[in-house]
């Protein structure tokens, strides 16, 4: 594991990528197999072997399958930290067990894609959503675990939002006045900076202006902003209107693959890092589907090593645009989430509440 984060983040060509991420995987299929029975009997009954002469013909597991049974391959002594999908109210959750060994590769592997893009100096950090998610640090939801990651990059950190993500315009302001001219590292989860600063500050008439260079990180569901008829492009554009943001990247990721973290480039392309990968897959015969074509999409990665997630079908509709020929320069696939499949559980996210009207 720790050797899968030694390399160029965004370096590998597809052939050396491919091997290399080949390899590794069939080795966590083997480890994984070996010490989780529940994974080992769906192994031997569905896949009757974890080989695999490419990466399409790993074994993979359905995502929804992290909420119906606990899959573990450490003994219970050895969790150090549960992740738990935030799931809408009343919908099962998805269970993720980390070790320490796990976890940190998780931190490491964020630390390294995050700098890629926003380089290693640490910002002064907004974090638009409120602390309370964060007082059990042993039981993380995906909301908690994502702010808690993030909040490592920066410093003199703000939390804007009070527990009914209500906005504190006033000690926004005082805070920005104590260094007016230092870019801002500002993060949250994508429905609610649109409604509880966004929108807020369109209805409350405020007008504050972010110093040039600051920037969003955002993620999560898109399900609401969709019913608001929002897309990428125009959320892009409130942020730069209504604030003066103009560096905004989205990225895509889910609890149950720690390290699956995709980021959004220049050119509004979704990047897979050197240590995972993406597969499209035919919606009908879930046969590995041609670059422009949309299916579901199949995430790998090198970094779960507490849990067998290192090879999930999820439930998301996607598309890969193509490979080490994005024109921003990184290498690796670069593709595009299309949003939730039909008739599937929507998941909770960034879209667990929904702010009182004022």
């Amino acid at each position: 594991m720790a050797g899968a984060l030694d390399i160029d983040v965004f370096g590998l060509d597809r052939d050396a990528k491919r091997a290399w991420l080949l390899q590794g995987l069939q080795s966590l299929t083997r480890f994984h197999h070996a010490r989780c029975a529940p994974y080992s009997a769906m192994l031997d009954a569905l896949w009757r072997s974890g080989d695999a002469n490419d990466l399409e013909a790993l074994p993979w597991l359905p995502v929804r399958l992290f909420k119906q049974i606990d899959l573990k391959s450490i003994p219970d002594d050895q969790v150090s930290r549960t992740l738990v999908s935030s799931g809408t109210t009343g919908a099962a959750v998805s269970r993720i067990f980390l070790d320490a060994d796990t976890a940190r590769a998780q931190t490491r592997a964020l630390t390294r894609i995050f700098s890629h893009f926003a380089g290693n100096r640490r910002m002064r950090m907004l974090v638009v959503d409120d602390a309370s998610f964060l007082r059990d640090r042993s039981r993380f939801n995906a909301r908690a675990a994502g702010i808690l990651g993030f909040s490592n990059f920066g410093r003199d950190h703000l939390y804007l939002l009070d527990e009914d993500l209500q906005p504190d315009w006033r000690a926004l302001a005082e805070w920005l006045a104590k260094a007016p001219d230092e870019p801002v590292l500002l993060f949250g989860f994508t429905f609610i900076v649109w409604q509880s600063f966004v929108q807020a500050a369109q209805r409350d008439g405020i007008d504050l202006r972010f110093p040039p260079g600051s920037m969003l990180v955002h993620g999560g569901g898109w399900k609401k902003m969709e019913e608001q008829k929002v897309d990428n492009t125009a959320y892009k554009a409130a942020l730069a209107g209504v604030f003066g943001i103009e560096r905004v990247h989205n990225y895509y990721g889910m609890v149950e693959q720690v390290g699956s973290i995709f980021f959004e480039c220049e050119q509004g392309h979704l990047h897979a890092p050197a240590y995972a990968d993406v597969i499209v897959r035919d919606l009908q015969t879930l046969a590995p589907a041609a670059d422009g074509q949309e299916g579901a999409l199949q995430v790998l990665s090198l970094l779960p090593g507490s849990y067998p997630g290192h090879s999930l079908l999820t439930e998301d509709l996607g598309i890969v645009h193509g490979e080490d020929d994005c024109p921003c320069g990184r290498l690796g696939k670069h593709f595009s989430v299309l949003g939730r499949l039909k008739n599937v559980e929507v998941r909770g996210c960034s879209d667990t509440r929904t702010v009182p009207s004022a």
